[in-house]
């Protein structure tokens, strides 16, 4: 549950944003080239067979595309709430079921799971096939990807693409979307086969975000989840937000099993030391140390915040423990993230980003930032 004091962090960096974006016109993120892809894809709206709403499962509202506000033919959208993965699993379940009364075809997709985006495929196929029953005609059937930049399009253009190819035993060269998590990386329409029998294509398209932005709390989602760039708040500053929020749950005591006591350190320790194993092994788990990809650097991570926040005497409602909180969080993970503490403030900026990064890939729990409205969408 939402605390006041994370409600303020989460507003001062909604404002942030949507000051830098009224100050510049949207200029920081509706280029020429968004501009120029939000006119082409209003053209091919009404040609297209099937829209599929592409939203991130983390924020199913604030991610919605404002182009398909006003589509005229609801049956013709599908709204996909991807990167399932990386929501909360229950809350997730109350979207979709909260869409489902709205009269909304929905369903939650994971790009980078090749048996999810299978049945994904298998439910466009058969909605392909409803909607055609009275047409004998084996004429191709175009479906068209849109949303806000980062929701993961390109990644499931390409899964898609793959895994029809390989379901249709059909051989040639595979094409390829560029993914980054970079939002802004696609700048033109490409087609891309995905089904036969018959012909069904898919157009990945550039993400589109409004001019501007004016509700704050959308603002400080939409860059906590990477759809606007870290630049235009700076990375230390929504990692706050993001320790604001696990503070908040109860994500972290899942990890009450990954903290041992200090004998229990001690003989995994010497375990560790005296275990077999060839040199070049222990060379190469000695190698990365500063890889916070690594298993044993997320676990310290997992391990220091939860001690942290367990030992924690103050109010989360008090903006002030709040902030020391976050303070002491962000200084004891200089050593779990292996840091140098002499770097300064780029000590905190190395940490800030690499404590983005876990948890915009799920390392750090399973957060849905949106809760289900009780007003109709």
């Amino acid at each position: 549950m939402a605390t006041a004091s994370l409600s303020k962090i989460g507003r001062e960096i909604g404002t942030a944003v949507k000051q830098a974006s009224e100050k510049r016109g949207g200029g920081e993120w509706y280029g020429p080239h968004m501009a120029a892809a939000s006119r082409a894809i209003a053209d091919r709206i009404p040609l297209v067979d099937i829209v599929l709403e592409i939203r991130d499962a983390r924020i199913p509202f604030s991610s919605q595309f404002d182009h398909l506000r006003n589509l005229p033919l609801p049956s013709k959208r599908i709204v996909v709430l991807n990167k399932m993965d990386l929501a909360n699993p229950a809350q997730l379940k109350e979207w979709i079921n909260y869409l489902d009364r709205q009269n909304c075809v929905s369903f939650g997709v994971n790009s980078h799971n090749k048996d999810n985006v299978k049945q994904f495929l298998n439910f466009l196929q058969a909605r392909v096939r409803e909607s055609k029953k009275n047409d004998r005609s084996n004429h191709t059937i175009t479906l068209m990807l849109a949303g806000i930049p980062n929701v993961g399009k390109s990644a499931l253009a390409n899964s898609l693409h793959q895994i029809g190819r390989i379901t249709a035993a059909e051989k040639g060269k595979l094409r390829h979307a560029t993914v980054s998590p970079q939002p802004g990386e696609t700048r033109d329409i490409y087609s891309f086969k995905i089904a036969s029998h018959p012909n069904i294509y898919v157009l990945d398209t550039p993400g589109i975000l409004p001019p501007q932005i004016h509700d704050v709390e959308v603002c400080s989602k939409l860059a906590l989840t990477g759809a606007i760039r870290d630049c235009l708040v700076g990375v230390k500053e929504l990692a706050q937000y993001f320790l604001a929020i696990l503070n908040s749950s109860d994500e972290y005591k899942k990890w009450a099993k990954f903290c041992i006591n200090e004998n229990d350190k001690s003989i995994l320790h010497h375990k560790a030391n005296h275990s077999g194993g060839s040199e070049t092994q222990i060379k190469r788990k000695r190698q990365y140390p500063t890889d916070h990809t690594q298993d044993f650097v997320v676990l310290k991570v997992r391990q220091t915040l939860f001690e942290i926040i367990s030992s924690f005497n103050g109010n989360l409602e008090h903006e002030e423990d709040l902030v020391k909180l976050i303070e002491t969080q962000m200084t004891t993970l200089k050593e779990a993230f292996q840091v140098p503490a002499e770097l300064g403030e780029d000590a905190h900026h190395r940490v800030a980003s690499k404590l983005l990064n876990l948890y915009r890939t799920g390392r750090l729990g399973h957060y849905t930032l949106d809760p289900v409205p009780k007003s109709i969408l």
